[in-house]
């Protein structure tokens, strides 16, 4: 089933809309003030021209090298998950129940908050390198399925959390590192909700598949292997080889 998006006041086909969609700057700022302490020379580059000069490309994106690499790694992740979330709340699956679309809303605000960020924090330390503006394909997503919803919101959170745990490593600034582990933490809340949402009996949320039942860590994996799983949403080609290198 096809789906529309009104992103931007146009009504197009979801799988030619741009992931990028600004955030109001109030709200940036709201998350900003809570990482203050750690971000305040990238918010110090945050205008309001920084949230509108992104635009789609084609062909194949390099995501780039050393900490631009891994922020535009990080970025690229949250413009696909910033779009599949504004998509659900836009277009609510009709067996929803009667909690589940506030908590897609709220999510929603915090994955375009996260977008919004990497984009300011690459423009304030990297002007030029941010990627473009990304190309959704979400034609295999039903929308209009709580089913089909859950599923991939699942799939993008626990892959979200394995890509922060396994970049985490690479990260040379330590302010940039601070950041990741507290957005990967609320990535982490996320998956564990929709697990639960998906299994009742409350045995799901951290799983075996997930989390290490010797180590009793979460799963990490190398940004080449996330981008290998996310290049199916993703029209343009993405190459992360240099990422963190």
């Amino acid at each position: 089933m096809s789906q529309h998006s009104q992103v931007g006041g146009k009504d197009e086909l979801i799988t030619v809309q741009p992931l990028y969609t600004p955030i109001k700057r109030r709200s940036f700022f709201m998350y900003a003030g809570a990482t203050a302490g750690a971000t305040a020379l990238v918010l110090a580059g945050c205008s309001k021209d920084d949230t509108n000069n992104n635009t789609p490309t084609t062909g194949t994106v390099s995501l780039g090298s050393g900490d631009v690499g891994v922020l535009n790694y990080a970025y690229a992740l949250e413009q696909l998950e910033a779009a599949f979330y504004a998509q659900v709340v836009k277009t609510p699956a009709s067996d929803f129940q009667s909690t589940e679309l506030a908590y897609f809303t709220q999510v929603a605000a915090h994955e375009a908050i996260h977008r919004d960020f990497f984009k300011a924090a690459i423009n304030r330390d990297a002007p030029g390198k941010a990627i473009p503006g990304l190309t959704p394909n979400f034609s295999s997503i039903n929308f209009s399925s709580r089913a089909s919803v859950l599923g991939t919101a699942k799939a993008f959170e626990d892959l979200g959390v394995a890509a922060y745990n396994g970049a985490g490593k690479l990260i040379k600034t330590a302010a940039y590192l601070v950041i990741a582990g507290q957005i990967v933490s609320v990535e982490a809340r996320h998956a564990a909700y929709v697990r639960d949402l998906l299994d009742s009996t409350g045995k799901s949320f951290a799983g075996d598949d997930q989390v290490d039942p010797t180590t009793g860590l979460d799963k990490a994996m190398a940004p080449t292997d996330v981008i290998a799983v996310a290049q199916t949403y993703v029209m343009e080609k993405l190459d992360a080889s240099n990422v963190g290198k």
